[in-house]
């Protein structure tokens, strides 16, 4: 009788990775019954090993097996050894007659009672392994899902309105001192960790000590940017908005020189107005939208242009926003403190001198101004159809226009708190907001953002007083100097650069999260997508009224901006928005108008809207910070890497690389995520590795120079309505103007090395997980 233990990891080569073929089973099987037959002989407990060769010859259903890989075992632990060897072992142990009935009944007795206590014991171990571990994917699942629930059920929309009522009291104050301390002792109280300030001292462009202003050459009539005459009482009793009209960063002084309508400010429309007029220190009256404002302006700067009147134009506002004579700010900061571009506000660090970051005078006016200097007396409307603002060419208009700012360094607060993670405190989900800062408009819509972030944390810190605790740490943060180029986040981000590139996970944006009352807005990363479309689903099937929501990979405004552009982290962020202002031209967020954030309590007099943004960013932070596996898709962004070359004239080696990635985060998605999101398949090393892999994969779409305005992660669009690579798009604009393609061409390679860079970055990837098990093995 011969006994042996087959590694169930040494198998034929060409056979099934599953037990479950015919032959092991049929084996198995006659392993079983020699045994049975073995245990009846008397001498059971000593066996002689037979040979592999034996073995198979008297089993030769078995003879397909890889006979080479079966060997003897030499072991003592977890094997068969041979006991005794001896010539006369089958003669000495031949099978006797039983010597009598009542031995039999006590060894049949043993036996039983054996069985019985070994059943009980067995069933105990059952009891109590189930008991501290879920016994399939689906009951956890559902467990977390109810969790979830609980957590998000505690948030309620008159919470969320008292909250922000107490907040709006705020914005009076002098500095953002007494708005911070309140929000760091509201969030101390909830309970959250660790409340802290991080101040940074930072150079800020003021408004001066007043308004600007524009003198028409041909009447010689005094107007402030809103329309409004320059007369002794008119500025006596002039509101504090007059104030805020300015372009921050601008440069400042007086110019006086022809206006000359540039229209939205794109390659056409220069190529077009380069032929027909000297351009050098003239002013461009320009349209806010379409294109990123800080591209625009490089264009004008670069085409001699020597100041700019800007203005949005009544069409392309919605219906519902009646602001032809509001006046609004724009930041011309690209982001952070211009006295330190690339590195921290911190104490001790080198001031640059930038008082202004253009050498053009900007200065933005009312819609009403600007019909004021094109002269239009008509009805601009007509049957139904909005005619755009424009000065025909062959019109000479000169103005004078003189722009009042002072720079001056004040102290940026961001507060920060923490929420520690059980199992991976290293890893983060930074949810952010913003908050009023004294010295920029003095609008709503901050305090919006922040009782949204409030109302989510104090529902998470009830679930945390009764012993739960997310796996990854939650950090939630409310920035300072948003206005005037997401300053306080950029700092931040600065200041914790190494920590932050290895241990960031996500981004969730709250930033105005109403902005209109019409239709839901979900921005996403690509990896996001999938998650993003879930939870509006849900959202969906919750209401009686909903919309099909679109989710996009767009530009956005706000302090997600450093995660997206430096660090390449996926960010989601909620909003509801107008559908007229959807449907309009892009970047009219750029500009900042205070008395339109006042009508929030008019749009969500409820504040509905507020709790449907705060569950639904709460249901996403939570699933980040809680599942095992990241919820993040690999195979979206290939896809959207594809989509992204689709085009009038597609680049056949671009389409290659592109196809090769899209197989890398195929074979990525079902050999590596799949069987990790199965509980009975999932290896905790593996799936550090695989999380660490999802995390980081949107790094390889950073590119290092990008036209003034434009993301650096091109996986984001300008707009809803353009598909391409942005800066794809961008190179081909600037051949309009240039004789040369060589920016295209340079365009073309960036697109190429990133590309190229994840599929690198999945295919390696796969080959340490290849290693990985091998070397197990």
């Amino acid at each position: 009788m011969a006994y042996q233990k087959v590694n169930a990891d040494q198998r034929a080569p060409g056979h099934s990775q599953y037990l479950d073929n015919d032959d092991l089973q049929a084996t198995a099987l006659d392993l079983e019954w020699d045994m049975e037959k073995e245990l009846e002989e008397p001498g059971f407990d000593q066996f002689q090993l037979d040979s592999a060769e034996n073995q198979n010859l008297e089993n030769p259903e078995t003879a397909d097996l890889n006979l080479d890989s079966i060997q003897p075992a030499t072991s003592p632990k977890g094997r068969f050894q041979r006991l005794q060897e001896e010539s006369d072992y089958v003669t000495r142990y031949t099978r006797s007659a039983p010597k009598s009935n009542p031995c039999n009944f006590c060894r049949l007795l043993k036996i039983l009672c054996t069985a019985i206590i070994l059943f009980i014991f067995g069933i105990l171990i059952g009891y109590y392994a189930l008991k501290k571990c879920p016994s399939n994917a689906t009951s956890s699942a559902t467990l977390d899902l109810q969790l979830y629930q609980e957590i998000l059920q505690t948030i309620q929309a008159e919470d969320i309105k008292k909250s922000f009522r107490n907040l709006v009291q705020l914005y009076k104050s002098e500095d953002d001192t007494e708005i911070s301390k309140k929000i760091k002792t509201h969030w101390t109280s909830l309970g959250l960790e660790e409340v802290q300030f991080v101040n940074y001292s930072v150079l800020l462009h003021l408004a001066g000590p007043s308004a600007s202003s524009l003198i028409l050459g041909s009447s010689g009539q005094c107007f402030r940017p809103n329309g409004q005459p320059c007369s002794e009482e008119a500025r006596t009793h002039s509101s504090q908005d007059l104030l805020y009209s300015y372009a921050a960063y601008s440069a400042k002084g007086t110019l006086e020189a022809e206006v000359i309508d540039v229209g939205y400010g794109n390659a056409d429309d220069l190529k077009r107005i380069q032929k027909m007029k000297n351009t050098t220190n003239q002013i461009a009256l320009l349209k806010l939208g379409k294109l990123p404002l800080l591209y625009k302006l490089s264009l004008l700067e670069k085409a001699g242009f020597g100041g700019v009147l800007l203005y949005i134009d009544p069409c392309d506002l919605p219906k519902t926003a009646n602001l032809s004579h509001d006046t609004f700010m724009v930041s011309l900061n690209p982001g952070g403190d211009p006295s330190t571009p690339g590195y921290p506000s911190v104490d001790g660090s080198f001031r640059q001198n930038r008082s202004n970051l253009t050498s053009l005078l900007v200065q933005p006016i009312s819609a009403f101004l600007a019909e004021k200097l094109i002269s239009s007396p008509n009805s601009r409307t007509k049957n139904g159809v909005c005619s755009p603002l424009e000065l025909p060419d062959n019109d000479e208009r000169t103005v004078n226009m003189q722009v009042q700012t002072v720079t001056k360094f004040k102290t940026v607060t961001n507060v920060v708190g923490y929420l520690k993670g059980l199992t991976s405190p290293d890893r983060y989900i930074i949810v952010g907001s913003h908050h009023h800062t004294a010295y920029g408009p003095y609008g709503q819509e901050w305090a919006s953002s922040t009782a949204v972030i409030t109302a989510f944390i104090r529902a998470l810190m009830l679930r945390v007083k009764k012993g739960w605790r997310p796996d990854r740490t939650i950090v939630f943060c409310s920035w300072g100097g948003t206005a005037f180029g997401n300053i306080g986040s950029y700092e931040w981000g600065e200041d914790f650069k190494k920590v932050l590139q290895r241990n960031v996970v996500a981004y969730v944006s709250l930033h105005s999260p109403i902005r209109g009352n019409s239709s839901l807005h979900s921005i996403a990363s690509p990896s996001l997508r999938q998650l993003v479309i879930e939870k509006n689903h849900f959202n969906c099937s919750r209401r009686a009224k909903c919309q099909e929501t679109n989710v996009s990979s767009v530009q956005i405004q706000g302090d997600a901006d450093y995660f997206i552009n430096h660090l390449g982290v996926p960010t989601v962020q909620f909003a509801f928005e107008d559908i007229k202002a959807l449907e309009g031209p892009s970047f009219l967020s750029e500009a900042l108008f205070p008395k339109l954030a006042t009508k929030i309590e008019e749009m969500d007099p409820f504040f509905n809207l507020h709790e449907t943004i705060t569950k639904l960013s709460g249901e996403v932070i939570l699933q980040i910070a809680n599942e095992p596996v990241l919820p993040f898709n690999a195979l979206d962004v290939a896809l959207e890497v594809q989509n992204s070359l689709k085009g009038d004239q597609p680049n056949t080696q671009l389409l290659a690389l592109a196809s090769r990635l899209r197989e890398s985060a195929e074979l990525f998605q079902s050999d590596e995520m799949r069987p990790a999101n199965d509980p009975k398949e999932r290896i905790p090393l593996r799936v550090r590795m695989l999380n660490d892999i999802l995390q980081d994969m949107e790094k390889n779409f950073l590119v290092q120079q990008v036209p003034p305005g434009f993301y650096r992660n091109i996986l984001y669009h300008l707009d809803e309505k353009t598909s391409q690579f942005s800066i794809l798009l961008e190179a081909q604009e600037r051949c309009k103007l240039l004789a040369s393609n060589e920016t295209l061409q340079e365009a073309l390679s960036e697109v190429l090395k990133s590309i190229n860079s994840a599929q690198v970055y999945f295919k390696a990837g796969l080959d340490v997980f290849e290693s990985v098990l091998v070397a197990k093995n």
